[in-house]
């Protein structure tokens, strides 16, 4: 047996192309998919038994699987943060990373330009975690409404607004009742 593994992982490597014996090791436990062979991690069944046990084992499924829109919504809906998995093609899809945002602001941070550049995309962030704002696109970091929502949230998004929104009174009232 290889040193630093249980007994259970040496069975699942043992067996990593064997599909039932992956199938029922996931269903156990979805990190066991990081041991499977590539043609189980790229198989659809295999993976989403592994994401129906744990999300975050997203991490190991194939790179085509982290381009399957299905797969991605079930994993974040889970695990928010495993966005960082996503395609770059579904980082830009705005049902995805709304999704995303609306449980993990840094979401934001994965997303396109394009959708860093959407004001419901980024509002969604900044609702969830205000000092992600300073990732919103030059235009929407200028918004006074997007401004309010951030420094509403958490006071240290103040820092990332620019200095013609700081001096908004409102905003400014707001930073002040924040500290």
């Amino acid at each position: 047996m290889k040193e630093g593994t249980n007994l259970e992982e040496e069975l699942v490597i043992q067996n990593k192309d064997n599909k039932e014996f992956i199938l029922k090791a996931v269903k156990e436990n979805g990190k066991f998919l990081d041991l499977a062979s590539d043609i189980l991690k790229d198989d659809k069944e295999v993976v989403l038994a592994a994401l129906s046990q744990d999300t975050e084992s997203l991490e190991f499924a194939s790179d085509r699987l982290k381009n399957d829109k299905e797969i991605i919504m079930i994993a974040i809906k889970g695990s928010p943060w495993t966005i960082c998995y996503a395609s770059e093609e579904l980082r830009a899809d705005k049902e995805i990373m709304l999704e995303a945002c609306k449980n993990y602001g840094q979401a934001l941070y994965y997303a396109s330009e394009e959708l860093r550049d959407d004001k419901e995309v980024v509002k969604a962030a900044v609702e969830n975690k205000g000092i992600i704002i300073k990732y919103a696109s030059h235009r929407l970091l200028q918004d006074k409404e997007l401004a309010l929502i951030a420094v509403k949230q958490n006071k240290t998004a103040y820092k990332f607004i620019p200095n013609e929104l700081r001096e908004d009174e409102e905003i400014k009232m707001c930073y002040e009742d924040a500290s």
